[in-house]
C-alpha cells in the first residue's frame, strides 16, 4: 500500500490509491460485525446529546413534536453514520489509515473495496437527507433544507476533497458548530419560531463536548496523524496544550447549569456529569498509553450523553 500521497483527494474517481487497497487483500472476508465497527457507534451519543437538549427547551416552550424531535434525532444519527463512513474511505484511499495504530479501518485494512465504503457513507447521508426533508415538509420551515445540504458538505469535505479541513486543524471548530450549535438550535427551530437564549447556551455546552472528544481522539494519534502529514490542531499545538484544551473544554459546559441553576431546579441533575468528567480529566492529565485515551474517548462521549439528556430534563421539567 502507498503511504506516499497524503493530499490525494477523497473523490472516488481519483482510484490509484484504491487499486493498492485492492490489490493489497480487499477480498479477504469481512463480517457484519466489521460494518458496525466501522460506524464507530461511540461516536453517536454527540448526534443524540444535541438533539435532547434541543427537544426540552421545545418542551419548555409548550412547542413540542415528539414526531419532529425524533426526525431531527434520525437526521443527526444518519449524518454521524455517514461522516464516521466518509472518514473512513478517505482516509483510507490516502494512505493516512497506514500509520493507524488502533483498530484496523474498512478501507485501509484492505478488506473492503474503497467503493463499497464509499457507497455506504453516502446511503446514510442519503437516509439523512430523506429525514431531513420530511421534518421540512411537516414543519414548513423550508430554510432548513439549506442548513441540510450545508452540513452534508460538511460532513463529506472533514477528510474528503482535495482540501479537508480536518487535515488543517479546523475540525474542531466545525464540530462545535454542527454538533454543538447547529444540531441544538436546529430541533428547537423545527419545533418553534421562538429564539431563547437557552437554547444558544445549551449548543455551546454540548458543542464543547463534542470539541473535547475530537481532542482526545486527535491527542491519541499525533504521533501517527504527524507521520501521514495530517496536521490536525492537537499536532499544531502539541500533546500538552491539547491536554489543556480538552480539560477547558470539559469545563466549560458546567457554566449553563451554573447560569440557569436558580431558576431551573432540574439543573441539579446535570452536576452529576462530574462523575464521569473528572477521571476522564484525571486519566488525560495522566495518560502515557493509547489505551488510557481510548478510555477517556469513551467517558467523553458518556458524558456528552448525560449532558444532553439531562439539560433537556432540566429545561423541560
Amino acid at each position: 500500500m502507498s503511504t506516499k500521497n497524503p493530499k490525494r483527494s477523497g473523490n472516488p474517481a481519483k482510484r490509484a490509491v484504491a487499486d493498492e487497497l485492492l490489490s493489497a487483500g480487499a477480498t479477504a472476508r469481512v463480517t457484519w460485525r466489521d460494518w458496525v465497527s466501522g460506524a464507530r457507534l461511540r461516536t453517536l451519543p454527540l448526534a443524540i446529546a444535541p438533539v435532547a437538549a434541543g427537544a426540552g427547551i421545545a418542551h419548555m416552550l409548550h412547542e413540542f413534536s415528539l414526531t419532529l424531535s425524533l426526525l431531527a434525532l434520525a437526521v443527526a444519527l444518519f449524518l454521524q453514520i455517514g461522516v464516521n463512513y466518509a472518514n473512513d474511505y478517505s482516509d483510507g484511499i490516502r494512505g493516512t489509515d497506514a500509520f493507524r495504530v488502533g483498530p484496523a479501518r474498512l478501507t485501509g485494512s484492505g478488506r473492503v473495496n474503497p467503493k463499497r465504503v464509499f457507497i455506504t457513507a453516502m446511503v446514510f447521508f442519503g437516509l439523512a437527507a430523506v429525514a431531513g426533508l420530511v421534518a421540512v415538509i411537516l414543519s414548513e420551515r423550508w430554510w432548513f433544507i439549506a442548513v441540510g445540504v450545508i452540513a452534508i458538505v460538511a460532513a463529506w469535505f472533514y477528510t474528503g476533497g482535495k482540501r479537508p479541513y480536518g487535515y488543517a486543524g479546523l475540525g474542531e471548530v466545525v464540530v462545535f458548530v454542527f454538533f454543538g450549535m447547529v444540531a441544538t438550535v436546529g430541533t428547537v427551530w423545527l419545533q418553534t419560531e421562538i429564539a431563547n437564549q437557552e437554547m444558544w447556551f445549551a449548543g455551546a455546552g454540548i458543542g464543547f463536548f463534542a470539541v473535547a472528544v475530537l481532542l482526545v481522539n486527535n491527542l491519541r494519534d499525533i504521533p501517527t496523524d504527524r507521520a501521514a502529514g495530517k496536521h490536525t490542531l492537537a499536532v499544531r499545538i502539541g500533546e500538552r496544550w491539547t491536554r489543556v484544551l480538552y480539560v477547558v473544554c470539559m469545563v466549560l459546559p458546567f457554566g449553563v447549569p451554573l447560569l440557569y441553576g436558580w431558576v431551573y431546579s432540574g439543573m441539579l441533575l446535570v452536576w452529576f456529569v462530574l462523575a464521569a468528567v473528572i477521571p476522564a480529566v484525571i486519566i488525560t492529565l495522566t495518560a502515557r498509553t493509547a489505551r488510557e485515551l481510548i478510555f477517556v474517548l469513551q467517558l467523553t462521549s458518556f458524558a456528552a450523553l448525560g449532558y444532553g439528556v439531562l439539560l433537556g430534563a432540566a429545561f423541560a421539567f
